[in-house]
């Protein structure tokens, strides 16, 4: 292993969620690699999401919790910069070998990153109420 792939592993947090001999590659990959960088990435996240709202759509703090809601999930799900630059978040904090990992099934475990994402940020819906005038 690097020291990259070292530093990475130490400062990143556990596997989130259960890890048994029955969870699919799939799960795994998302129990010990893609949950602990969302988590370590949080408030990033939140940041980089307030600033897409300021950019795009700043009457967002206006609209009810629903189509708050739905606004997250569409602006991952149908805007294709924005939602690469999401990836390249949490693919940057890979280490080599989770990397090798990733590009054997990038499909299925992009829509297992932003769906997560996406949760994340719904569960952190509050923070954006309570800081739209930062």
């Amino acid at each position: 292993m690097t020291p990259r792939d070292n530093y990475i592993i130490e400062n990143r947090g556990d596997a989130l969620g259960i890890i048994s001999d029955q969870s699919s590659s799939e799960e795994k990959f998302q129990n010990l690699t893609i949950g602990p960088i969302l988590k370590l990435q949080n408030d990033l996240f939140i940041d980089v999401f307030k600033n897409y709202i300021a950019k795009h759509k700043n009457d967002f703090y206006t609209y009810s919790t629903e189509k708050k809601m739905q606004f997250i999930e569409n602006s991952i799900q149908k805007d294709i910069k924005f939602r690469n630059s999401l990836k390249g978040m949490v693919i940057g904090l890979f280490t080599l070998a989770e990397y090798d990992d990733y590009i054997k099934n990038s499909s299925n475990l992009n829509k297992r990153m932003m769906n997560m994402l996406i949760e994340r940020l719904k569960n952190n819906i509050l923070l954006f109420d309570s800081q739209q005038a930062s």
